[in-house]
Order: C-alpha cells, then structure tokens, then sequence
C-alpha cells in the first residue's frame, strides 16, 4: 500500500493515524513515496510513537525510538535529548516513519539501524546473523582470562601467536573481541553460512582486526583440516526445536539457522565437544 503526503505539516496526530492503519497487521510493508513526501515533524513527539508501539506489545519502545532517532541523525542520545525540538528534513521524517512500522511488525531494532554494542564496540548486523547478546561477554572475558593464562605459564605460546577457533561464529562478535582483547592471537572464524561470514569480514575491518582473522565456511569441522588450537570457543544454536515458535516475535525474525539446536537445544554442543580432542593441542 502506498501513501501520499502532500506539502503540509503533519503532526503527531496524523502519525498516530498513519501507524495504526495496520494495527491488525493486515498490511505488513508500508511503502511512502518520497516524490510526494513534504511533511515536517520534530523528535519530541515519542509519547505517541511510544504508544502506538506498546499497544502492539512492543518491549521498551521509548529506548527503541530514541535508538532509531539517534541512528537516522548520526547523533549521540546526548545530543537527542538536548535538540528535541529540531525538525527533520523530509528524508529523515521518511526514514524515521519506516523505522518506526518496521519496529511494530517486530523487526528488531538491530536489524533496523543494522548496529549491535558488543564488548564496547559496535558490530554491523542484519537478518543473516543472530544478533549478539551481553551475556555472551561473560564467556569472551572467560576466554580473554584462559589466553592471559596460556601466554604467562607455556613458552612456545609466548613466542608465537595464541591459535584460537571460534567455531558457529555468525556475525563474528566473540572472533573479534578475542582478536582486539588478545593482543598475540590468530583467529580461524567457522559458520556454515558464507553471508554470516561475509559479516564477520565486515565487523573485523570496521574493528581493525582483519589480519587477526580468517574467515572458513565449514559444516562444523568438516572443512577445518588438521590445524591444532589453543582453545576452542563457541555459542552455537542453543534453543530446542519446538521452543523456536513459541520464543518472542523479534527473535523468530533471527535466522532460524542460527537458533535451532535440535530436540534438547544440545545438538551442537554434543558435536563440537565430541570432536574437539582432535584439533586441541596436546
């Protein structure tokens, strides 16, 4: 469906009337055409968006629209809030409407604004990748204290480079952290998926680590050789099979790919574990 907005203003009334046209979610994509776009709105009109998000049971949608304002405007939240009176030009109130639709047909705000905060430091992802969660920090600090140990107490670690395989690696948060936070360390990056390693190529360039890291598409194992590691670190597809359709309606739009871990949600973990003597150094 298509709508037309002539040279007027438009206030957070006519948004209101706008978003909700699809509160049935009849119609799931709204196409604005920006040949006839002229309207105006200021950022300070979030109460109506926020609601028009929480009546479509949306979590935290006054940090989700702030996130969006910020990432359309290039701004900090520190800048948002102390410029909330500022218009924004026709394509940003543009951009900023479709952001807003998408976030009510739970399209997660990651993939809208394609940015993840991870370990400090921000990470390209979209639909092809699963969108990294602080709780995997815990286990790249774990990882970080288990290499700090390998490179103090063993000599041969200390003259060369610590050999890490980060095995599942999706968009290649953990590969680059360890790869920023491990000073001498090289890094073999596995997924099955070649667009989810595409990513981690483009997350280690953005974070400077490129050299650091090697990128495999490998059916676990299957494409590894006979390369030895130091460690071995994965968070691969945890969640049981008949869970998926029953998780929130933001994380069914991540890649089922990256969420099945069969029957028990223990898959994954049986088969890297299983294998893993093979390619650890002795």
């Amino acid at each position: 469906m298509k709508f037309h907005f002539y040279r007027i203003k438009i206030n957070s009334k006519h948004i209101y009337r706008l978003l909700n046209c699809c509160r049935n979610n009849e119609i799931r994509d709204v196409e604005i055409d920006k040949d006839y776009a002229g309207f105006s709105i200021n950022y300070n009109q979030y109460s109506d968006l926020e609601k028009i998000l929480k009546e479509n049971n949306i979590e935290e949608p006054n940090i989700k629209i702030k996130l969006l304002m910020q990432n359309i405007l290039k701004k900090t939240r520190q800048y948002i809030i102390a410029n909330d009176t500022q218009e924004l030009s026709k394509e940003q109130e543009i951009k900023y409407l479709e952001g807003i639709q998408k976030l009510k047909n739970n399209m997660p705000i990651e993939y809208i604004t394609n940015q993840k905060e991870f370990m400090k430091k921000l990470f390209y992802v979209d639909k092809n990748v699963l969108i990294p969660r602080q709780d995997t920090e815990i286990l790249v600090e774990e990882v970080i204290k288990i290499a700090e140990t390998k490179t103090t107490s063993n000599q041969t670690i200390i003259n060369n480079n610590l050999q890490i395989l980060d095995m599942c690696t999706g968009s290649g948060a953990i590969a680059v952290s360890l790869a920023s936070y491990i000073d001498k360390s090289e890094i073999d990056a596995v997924d099955i998926s070649q667009k989810a390693l595409e990513i981690t190529e483009k997350n280690a360039k953005e974070n400077k680590v490129e050299k650091k890291i090697k990128e495999i598409e490998s059916n676990l194992y299957k494409n590894i050789g006979e390369k030895k590691y130091d460690i071995i670190v994965s968070n691969p597809p945890y969640i049981k099979h008949e869970v998926i359709k029953k998780l929130d309606k933001q994380v069914q739009k991540e890649p089922l790919i990256a969420l099945d871990g069969g029957d028990d949600g223990l898959e994954f973990y049986r088969k890297i574990i299983k294998q893993s003597p093979k390619y650890l150094k002795k």
